[in-house]
Protein backbone atom coordinates (compact mmCIF):
# COMPACT_ATOMS: atom_id res chain seq x y z
CA UNK A 1 0.00 0.00 0.00
CA UNK A 2 1.24 3.22 -1.06
CA UNK A 3 1.65 6.59 1.49
CA UNK A 4 -1.43 9.12 0.85
CA UNK A 5 0.14 11.99 -1.25
CA UNK A 6 -1.79 15.02 -2.64
CA UNK A 7 -3.27 14.48 -5.89
CA UNK A 8 -3.61 17.35 -8.66
CA UNK A 9 -6.05 17.28 -11.25
CA UNK A 10 -7.82 14.00 -9.98
CA UNK A 11 -11.34 15.31 -11.24
CA UNK A 12 -10.29 15.53 -14.66
CA UNK A 13 -9.12 12.14 -14.99
CA UNK A 14 -11.19 9.19 -16.87
CA UNK A 15 -13.01 7.37 -14.42
CA UNK A 16 -10.65 3.70 -15.04
CA UNK A 17 -7.70 6.42 -14.83
CA UNK A 18 -9.35 7.29 -11.02
CA UNK A 19 -10.00 3.46 -10.29
CA UNK A 20 -6.63 2.79 -10.92
CA UNK A 21 -5.03 5.27 -9.35
CA UNK A 22 -7.24 4.86 -6.05
CA UNK A 23 -6.79 0.98 -6.28
CA UNK A 24 -3.60 1.65 -5.84
CA UNK A 25 -3.66 2.63 -2.84
CA UNK A 26 -4.76 -0.44 -0.64
CA UNK A 27 -2.83 -4.05 -0.81
CA UNK A 28 -4.38 -5.47 -3.55
CA UNK A 29 -5.00 -3.19 -5.92
CA UNK A 30 -6.38 -5.34 -8.81
CA UNK A 31 -8.99 -7.12 -6.40
CA UNK A 32 -10.24 -3.23 -5.28
CA UNK A 33 -10.61 -2.29 -8.85
CA UNK A 34 -12.33 -5.04 -10.34
CA UNK A 35 -14.73 -4.40 -7.14
CA UNK A 36 -15.22 -1.47 -8.27
CA UNK A 37 -15.60 -2.10 -11.33
CA UNK A 38 -17.89 -5.52 -11.02
CA UNK A 39 -20.70 -2.57 -9.38
CA UNK A 40 -21.19 -1.08 -12.55
CA UNK A 41 -24.45 -0.75 -14.69
CA UNK A 42 -24.88 -3.16 -17.56
CA UNK A 43 -26.16 -0.20 -19.46
CA UNK A 44 -23.33 2.34 -19.93
CA UNK A 45 -26.33 5.09 -20.42
CA UNK A 46 -27.60 4.58 -17.26
CA UNK A 47 -24.17 4.18 -15.75
CA UNK A 48 -23.69 7.71 -17.19
CA UNK A 49 -26.40 8.79 -15.38
CA UNK A 50 -25.45 7.49 -11.87
CA UNK A 51 -21.64 8.89 -12.43
CA UNK A 52 -23.30 12.50 -12.78
CA UNK A 53 -25.34 12.29 -9.96
CA UNK A 54 -22.00 13.38 -8.10
CA UNK A 55 -18.75 13.81 -8.37
CA UNK A 56 -15.47 11.73 -8.86
CA UNK A 57 -17.47 8.82 -9.01
CA UNK A 58 -15.34 5.61 -9.09
CA UNK A 59 -18.83 2.99 -8.83
CA UNK A 60 -22.17 2.26 -7.36
CA UNK A 61 -22.80 1.16 -4.01
CA UNK A 62 -25.34 -1.24 -3.09
CA UNK A 63 -28.20 -1.20 -0.47
CA UNK A 64 -31.00 -3.42 -0.12
CA UNK A 65 -34.20 -2.47 -1.59
CA UNK A 66 -37.41 -3.84 -0.60
CA UNK A 67 -41.29 -3.36 0.41
CA UNK A 68 -43.22 -3.47 3.57
CA UNK A 69 -46.90 -4.62 2.17
CA UNK A 70 -50.65 -3.71 3.60
CA UNK A 71 -49.54 -0.06 4.90
CA UNK A 72 -53.38 0.93 5.33
CA UNK A 73 -52.82 4.82 5.63
CA UNK A 74 -56.22 6.71 5.33
CA UNK A 75 -58.24 3.84 4.30
CA UNK A 76 -55.51 3.45 1.34
CA UNK A 77 -53.47 0.67 0.81
CA UNK A 78 -49.76 1.07 0.49
CA UNK A 79 -46.68 -1.67 -0.52
CA UNK A 80 -44.07 0.78 0.59
CA UNK A 81 -40.65 0.81 -0.82
CA UNK A 82 -37.77 1.20 1.83
CA UNK A 83 -33.86 1.24 0.96
CA UNK A 84 -31.96 -0.03 4.02
CA UNK A 85 -29.01 -2.12 5.19
CA UNK A 86 -30.50 -2.70 9.07
CA UNK A 87 -31.65 -5.84 9.70
CA UNK A 88 -35.42 -6.55 11.07
CA UNK A 89 -36.63 -2.82 9.47
CA UNK A 90 -39.01 -4.05 6.97
CA UNK A 91 -39.92 -6.83 8.96
CA UNK A 92 -40.62 -5.13 12.05
CA UNK A 93 -42.45 -2.24 9.68
CA UNK A 94 -44.49 -5.06 7.93
CA UNK A 95 -45.15 -6.94 10.76
CA UNK A 96 -46.94 -3.28 12.63
CA UNK A 97 -48.63 -2.64 8.73
CA UNK A 98 -50.36 -5.89 8.60
CA UNK A 99 -51.18 -5.34 12.80
CA UNK A 100 -53.37 -1.87 12.53
CA UNK A 101 -54.31 -2.55 8.62
CA UNK A 102 -57.10 -4.71 10.50
CA UNK A 103 -57.48 -2.42 13.51
CA UNK A 104 -58.28 0.96 11.31
CA UNK A 105 -54.76 1.43 9.44
CA UNK A 106 -52.76 4.40 9.91
CA UNK A 107 -54.28 8.23 10.63
CA UNK A 108 -52.52 10.93 8.97
CA UNK A 109 -52.57 14.62 8.46
CA UNK A 110 -50.27 17.20 6.79
CA UNK A 111 -50.91 20.15 9.38
CA UNK A 112 -48.42 22.56 7.24
CA UNK A 113 -46.19 22.32 4.61
CA UNK A 114 -43.97 25.62 4.88
CA UNK A 115 -40.16 25.55 4.47
CA UNK A 116 -37.91 28.70 6.17
CA UNK A 117 -34.73 30.42 4.34
CA UNK A 118 -32.79 33.46 5.88
CA UNK A 119 -30.79 36.22 4.45
CA UNK A 120 -28.20 36.94 7.59
CA UNK A 121 -26.61 40.35 8.03
CA UNK A 122 -25.38 43.10 9.97
CA UNK A 123 -26.57 46.42 10.65
CA UNK A 124 -24.96 49.53 12.04
CA UNK A 125 -27.50 51.89 11.33
CA UNK A 126 -30.57 53.46 12.05
CA UNK A 127 -33.11 50.01 12.79
CA UNK A 128 -35.81 52.36 13.55
CA UNK A 129 -35.46 53.32 9.74
CA UNK A 130 -34.96 50.25 8.67
CA UNK A 131 -38.33 48.72 9.69
CA UNK A 132 -39.86 51.68 8.86
CA UNK A 133 -38.63 51.49 5.04
CA UNK A 134 -38.94 47.18 5.09
CA UNK A 135 -42.14 47.39 3.75
CA UNK A 136 -40.97 48.91 0.40
CA UNK A 137 -37.83 46.24 0.55
CA UNK A 138 -40.25 43.10 0.57
CA UNK A 139 -42.13 44.50 -2.22
CA UNK A 140 -38.98 45.20 -4.36
CA UNK A 141 -38.02 41.80 -2.65
CA UNK A 142 -41.40 40.01 -4.15
CA UNK A 143 -41.17 41.98 -7.84
CA UNK A 144 -37.42 41.22 -8.69
CA UNK A 145 -37.69 37.61 -7.50
CA UNK A 146 -41.03 36.84 -9.82
CA UNK A 147 -38.94 35.69 -12.37
CA UNK A 148 -38.03 32.80 -10.09
CA UNK A 149 -41.22 32.50 -8.51
CA UNK A 150 -43.56 32.55 -11.57
CA UNK A 151 -43.72 29.11 -11.61
CA UNK A 152 -43.96 28.16 -8.67
CA UNK A 153 -47.10 30.38 -8.29
CA UNK A 154 -48.70 28.62 -11.09
CA UNK A 155 -48.66 25.24 -9.06
CA UNK A 156 -50.32 27.36 -6.13
CA UNK A 157 -47.08 27.85 -3.93
CA UNK A 158 -44.22 30.84 -3.90
CA UNK A 159 -42.93 33.18 -1.06
CA UNK A 160 -45.63 32.98 2.01
CA UNK A 161 -44.20 35.76 4.17
CA UNK A 162 -40.88 37.61 4.62
CA UNK A 163 -39.95 39.47 7.93
CA UNK A 164 -37.54 41.27 9.44
CA UNK A 165 -35.79 39.52 12.64
CA UNK A 166 -33.73 41.36 15.14
CA UNK A 167 -31.36 39.08 16.89
CA UNK A 168 -29.07 41.84 18.45
CA UNK A 169 -29.41 40.29 21.95
CA UNK A 170 -27.28 37.19 20.92
CA UNK A 171 -24.40 38.27 18.46
CA UNK A 172 -23.97 42.69 17.88
CA UNK A 173 -25.99 44.28 15.02
CA UNK A 174 -27.43 40.82 13.78
CA UNK A 175 -30.32 41.21 12.19
CA UNK A 176 -32.03 38.36 9.16
CA UNK A 177 -34.81 38.51 6.69
CA UNK A 178 -36.49 35.64 7.45
CA UNK A 179 -38.49 34.13 4.39
CA UNK A 180 -41.26 31.15 4.49
CA UNK A 181 -42.02 29.58 0.82
CA UNK A 182 -44.79 26.97 -0.07
CA UNK A 183 -42.90 24.80 -2.61
CA UNK A 184 -45.63 22.42 -3.30
CA UNK A 185 -44.40 19.09 -4.17
CA UNK A 186 -40.66 19.95 -4.76
CA UNK A 187 -38.41 19.85 -1.84
CA UNK A 188 -37.25 23.80 -3.05
CA UNK A 189 -33.61 23.72 -2.33
CA UNK A 190 -32.36 25.79 -5.10
CA UNK A 191 -35.93 27.48 -5.49
CA UNK A 192 -35.58 29.14 -2.13
CA UNK A 193 -31.60 29.54 -2.08
CA UNK A 194 -32.39 31.58 -5.31
CA UNK A 195 -35.08 33.71 -3.75
CA UNK A 196 -32.94 34.68 -1.07
CA UNK A 197 -29.99 35.30 -3.34
CA UNK A 198 -32.03 37.84 -5.02
CA UNK A 199 -33.52 39.08 -1.45
CA UNK A 200 -29.71 39.94 -0.44
CA UNK A 201 -28.87 41.79 -3.40
CA UNK A 202 -32.66 43.66 -3.48
CA UNK A 203 -31.18 44.52 0.18
CA UNK A 204 -28.04 45.89 -0.82
CA UNK A 205 -29.68 48.03 -3.55
CA UNK A 206 -31.94 49.30 -1.40
CA UNK A 207 -29.68 50.77 1.06
CA UNK A 208 -27.09 52.08 -1.33
CA UNK A 209 -29.88 53.71 -3.02
CA UNK A 210 -31.40 55.62 -0.47
CA UNK A 211 -29.75 58.52 0.61
CA UNK A 212 -30.98 58.65 4.24
CA UNK A 213 -28.59 55.16 4.81
CA UNK A 214 -24.81 54.68 4.91
CA UNK A 215 -23.86 52.24 2.41
CA UNK A 216 -21.31 50.79 5.04
CA UNK A 217 -23.89 49.94 7.97
CA UNK A 218 -24.57 46.64 5.96
CA UNK A 219 -22.95 43.56 5.30
CA UNK A 220 -24.83 40.63 3.95
CA UNK A 221 -23.28 37.34 5.74
CA UNK A 222 -25.05 34.74 4.01
CA UNK A 223 -28.32 33.46 2.62
CA UNK A 224 -29.44 30.21 2.89
CA UNK A 225 -32.39 28.24 3.55
CA UNK A 226 -33.01 26.38 6.51
CA UNK A 227 -33.77 23.07 7.01
CA UNK A 228 -35.40 23.31 10.25
CA UNK A 229 -38.98 23.33 9.24
CA UNK A 230 -40.93 23.61 12.16
CA UNK A 231 -43.90 24.64 9.86
CA UNK A 232 -43.32 21.20 7.69
CA UNK A 233 -45.22 19.00 10.06
CA UNK A 234 -46.91 15.77 9.57
CA UNK A 235 -48.96 14.10 12.12
CA UNK A 236 -49.54 10.09 12.22
CA UNK A 237 -51.58 8.11 14.70
CA UNK A 238 -53.01 4.17 15.35
CA UNK A 239 -55.63 3.91 17.72
CA UNK A 240 -57.69 1.06 18.76
CA UNK A 241 -60.54 0.22 21.26
CA UNK A 242 -59.46 -1.45 24.30
CA UNK A 243 -62.64 -2.39 25.11
CA UNK A 244 -62.30 -5.58 22.52
CA UNK A 245 -59.79 -7.98 22.84
CA UNK A 246 -56.93 -6.73 20.52
CA UNK A 247 -54.16 -9.50 21.20
CA UNK A 248 -51.29 -6.66 21.36
CA UNK A 249 -49.08 -9.88 22.66
CA UNK A 250 -49.31 -13.68 23.44
CA UNK A 251 -47.28 -13.05 26.86
CA UNK A 252 -49.45 -10.21 28.24
CA UNK A 253 -52.91 -9.01 28.70
CA UNK A 254 -53.56 -5.86 26.54
CA UNK A 255 -54.42 -3.95 30.13
CA UNK A 256 -50.70 -5.32 31.09
CA UNK A 257 -49.00 -4.63 27.65
CA UNK A 258 -50.75 -1.21 27.28
CA UNK A 259 -49.19 -0.34 30.38
CA UNK A 260 -45.52 -1.12 29.88
CA UNK A 261 -45.80 -0.01 26.10
CA UNK A 262 -46.91 3.62 27.37
CA UNK A 263 -44.27 3.65 30.33
CA UNK A 264 -41.59 2.55 27.48
CA UNK A 265 -42.75 5.83 25.35
CA UNK A 266 -42.90 7.57 28.65
CA UNK A 267 -39.17 6.99 29.12
CA UNK A 268 -38.31 7.98 26.23
CA UNK A 269 -39.86 11.52 26.94
CA UNK A 270 -38.15 12.48 30.12
CA UNK A 271 -34.66 10.19 29.30
CA UNK A 272 -32.56 11.43 26.92
CA UNK A 273 -29.97 8.29 26.26
CA UNK A 274 -33.54 6.35 25.43
CA UNK A 275 -34.87 9.03 23.38
CA UNK A 276 -31.91 9.20 21.14
CA UNK A 277 -32.26 5.23 20.36
CA UNK A 278 -35.99 5.78 20.26
CA UNK A 279 -36.24 8.14 17.70
CA UNK A 280 -33.15 6.69 15.71
CA UNK A 281 -35.76 3.58 15.17
CA UNK A 282 -38.42 6.17 13.93
CA UNK A 283 -36.32 7.83 11.22
CA UNK A 284 -35.25 4.00 10.39
CA UNK A 285 -38.53 4.06 8.74
CA UNK A 286 -38.98 7.27 7.49
CA UNK A 287 -35.30 7.29 5.76
CA UNK A 288 -35.84 4.34 4.30
CA UNK A 289 -38.84 5.20 2.45
CA UNK A 290 -37.10 8.77 1.50
CA UNK A 291 -33.83 6.84 0.19
CA UNK A 292 -35.72 4.70 -1.75
CA UNK A 293 -37.53 7.89 -3.28
CA UNK A 294 -35.09 9.61 -4.09
CA UNK A 295 -35.31 11.85 -1.00
CA UNK A 296 -32.72 13.52 1.26
CA UNK A 297 -32.62 11.72 4.83
CA UNK A 298 -29.87 13.77 6.23
CA UNK A 299 -32.48 16.64 5.87
CA UNK A 300 -35.27 15.07 7.21
CA UNK A 301 -33.10 14.27 9.93
CA UNK A 302 -31.77 17.36 11.18
CA UNK A 303 -34.82 18.93 11.28
CA UNK A 304 -36.37 15.78 13.05
CA UNK A 305 -34.14 15.82 15.67
CA UNK A 306 -34.44 19.46 15.66
CA UNK A 307 -38.18 19.21 15.95
CA UNK A 308 -37.45 16.71 19.22
CA UNK A 309 -35.36 19.59 21.20
CA UNK A 310 -38.70 22.47 20.56
CA UNK A 311 -39.56 22.27 24.29
CA UNK A 312 -35.89 22.86 25.80
CA UNK A 313 -34.82 19.01 25.98
CA UNK A 314 -34.67 16.04 23.50
CA UNK A 315 -37.35 13.93 23.83
CA UNK A 316 -39.51 10.94 21.80
CA UNK A 317 -41.21 12.16 18.72
CA UNK A 318 -43.83 9.84 19.83
CA UNK A 319 -46.45 9.21 22.43
CA UNK A 320 -49.18 7.76 23.97
CA UNK A 321 -52.54 8.33 25.07
CA UNK A 322 -55.33 6.43 27.19
CA UNK A 323 -58.32 8.26 26.69
CA UNK A 324 -61.93 6.63 26.98
CA UNK A 325 -60.90 2.96 26.83
CA UNK A 326 -58.79 3.73 23.94
CA UNK A 327 -55.36 3.51 23.21
CA UNK A 328 -53.78 5.72 21.10
CA UNK A 329 -50.23 5.65 19.80
CA UNK A 330 -49.26 9.06 17.60
CA UNK A 331 -46.41 10.48 16.37
CA UNK A 332 -45.75 14.42 15.53
CA UNK A 333 -42.67 14.97 13.50
CA UNK A 334 -41.44 17.74 11.06
CA UNK A 335 -39.87 17.24 7.72
CA UNK A 336 -40.39 17.82 3.57
CA UNK A 337 -40.12 15.29 1.41
CA UNK A 338 -40.22 16.15 -2.68
CA UNK A 339 -41.32 14.12 -5.37
CA UNK A 340 -40.48 16.22 -8.23
CA UNK A 341 -36.97 17.70 -8.83
CA UNK A 342 -33.49 16.14 -8.05
CA UNK A 343 -33.14 12.38 -7.66
CA UNK A 344 -37.17 11.73 -7.87
CA UNK A 345 -37.44 12.37 -11.35
CA UNK A 346 -33.69 10.84 -12.46
CA UNK A 347 -33.07 8.28 -10.63
CA UNK A 348 -34.74 5.18 -12.26
CA UNK A 349 -35.52 3.45 -8.95
CA UNK A 350 -36.63 6.59 -7.15
CA UNK A 351 -39.33 6.71 -9.93
CA UNK A 352 -40.30 3.06 -10.16
CA UNK A 353 -40.46 3.66 -6.35
CA UNK A 354 -43.14 6.82 -6.66
CA UNK A 355 -44.64 4.70 -9.14
CA UNK A 356 -45.39 2.08 -6.71
CA UNK A 357 -46.74 3.99 -4.24
CA UNK A 358 -49.11 5.44 -6.69
CA UNK A 359 -47.41 9.15 -7.65
CA UNK A 360 -48.05 10.70 -4.54
CA UNK A 361 -47.15 14.56 -3.94
CA UNK A 362 -44.71 15.86 -1.74
CA UNK A 363 -47.91 15.56 1.70
CA UNK A 364 -48.92 12.53 0.77
CA UNK A 365 -45.27 11.18 0.60
CA UNK A 366 -44.78 12.99 4.10
CA UNK A 367 -47.94 10.72 5.29
CA UNK A 368 -46.59 7.33 3.92
CA UNK A 369 -42.63 8.06 5.80
CA UNK A 370 -44.25 9.02 8.31
CA UNK A 371 -46.48 6.25 9.02
CA UNK A 372 -43.04 3.61 7.87
CA UNK A 373 -41.27 5.94 10.84
CA UNK A 374 -44.32 5.22 13.08
CA UNK A 375 -44.78 1.27 12.02
CA UNK A 376 -41.07 1.02 13.17
CA UNK A 377 -41.36 2.98 16.49
CA UNK A 378 -44.50 0.81 17.67
CA UNK A 379 -42.86 -3.02 16.52
CA UNK A 380 -39.09 -1.68 18.22
CA UNK A 381 -41.32 -0.57 21.81
CA UNK A 382 -43.36 -3.45 21.41
CA UNK A 383 -40.30 -5.78 21.64
CA UNK A 384 -38.73 -3.86 24.15
CA UNK A 385 -41.22 -4.45 26.82
CA UNK A 386 -42.12 -7.93 25.60
CA UNK A 387 -39.66 -10.64 24.48
CA UNK A 388 -36.80 -8.49 24.36
CA UNK A 389 -35.14 -6.31 21.17
CA UNK A 390 -32.38 -8.69 20.29
CA UNK A 391 -34.34 -11.96 20.00
CA UNK A 392 -35.88 -11.11 17.14
CA UNK A 393 -33.22 -8.47 15.85
CA UNK A 394 -30.78 -11.36 15.99
CA UNK A 395 -33.04 -13.82 14.04
CA UNK A 396 -33.25 -10.90 11.02
CA UNK A 397 -29.23 -11.02 11.55
CA UNK A 398 -28.43 -14.63 11.54
CA UNK A 399 -28.30 -14.45 7.42
CA UNK A 400 -25.49 -11.59 7.84
CA UNK A 401 -23.55 -13.90 10.36
CA UNK A 402 -23.62 -16.95 8.12
CA UNK A 403 -22.23 -14.88 5.31
CA UNK A 404 -19.50 -13.75 7.78
CA UNK A 405 -18.32 -17.45 8.05
CA UNK A 406 -18.66 -17.62 4.65
CA UNK A 407 -21.55 -20.72 5.40
CA UNK A 408 -22.45 -22.76 2.48
CA UNK A 409 -26.58 -23.19 1.22
CA UNK A 410 -26.78 -26.14 3.09
CA UNK A 411 -25.14 -25.16 6.25
CA UNK A 412 -27.37 -21.70 6.21
CA UNK A 413 -30.38 -24.31 5.89
CA UNK A 414 -28.88 -26.28 9.28
CA UNK A 415 -28.65 -22.98 11.08
CA UNK A 416 -31.60 -21.65 10.12
CA UNK A 417 -33.78 -24.56 11.85
CA UNK A 418 -31.22 -25.02 14.85
CA UNK A 419 -31.65 -21.15 15.52
CA UNK A 420 -35.77 -21.46 15.58
CA UNK A 421 -35.58 -22.15 19.21
CA UNK A 422 -32.37 -21.02 20.31
CA UNK A 423 -30.84 -17.28 20.46
CA UNK A 424 -28.86 -15.90 18.26
CA UNK A 425 -25.38 -14.59 18.57
CA UNK A 426 -21.59 -14.48 16.84
CA UNK A 427 -20.56 -16.93 19.25
CA UNK A 428 -23.07 -19.35 18.97
CA UNK A 429 -23.55 -19.16 15.36
CA UNK A 430 -19.47 -19.93 15.23
CA UNK A 431 -19.72 -22.45 17.63
CA UNK A 432 -22.94 -24.68 15.74
CA UNK A 433 -21.30 -24.40 11.99
CA UNK A 434 -17.90 -25.74 14.10
CA UNK A 435 -20.02 -28.82 15.02
CA UNK A 436 -21.66 -29.85 11.41
CA UNK A 437 -18.42 -29.37 9.82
Amino acid sequence: MRDPKIITGFSRLTKDQKVDLVAGQVEYPENFAEVLRSSWHSDPQIQKLYDEFSENTLSNYYFPYGVAPNFKINGKLYMVPMVIEESSVVAAASGAAKFWSERGGFHSEVISAHKIGQVHFLWKDDVSLLREVFPQIRQQMIERTSPITSNMISRGGGIVSLELVEMTDLIPNYYQVKGTFDTKDSMGANFINSCLEEFADTLKDFINEDERFNASSLEVIMSILSNYTPECRVKTWVECDLSQHQGFDDSYSDEEFVRRFATGVKIAQVDVHRATTHNKGIFNGIDAVALATGNDFRAIEACGHTWASRNGHYQSLSEVSLENGKFRFSLDVAFALGTVGGLTNLHPLAKSSLDLLGNPGAEELMMIASAAGLANNYSAVKSLVTKGIQKGHMKMHLLNILNVFQATEAEKKEAIEYFKHEKVAYNSVSKFLESIR
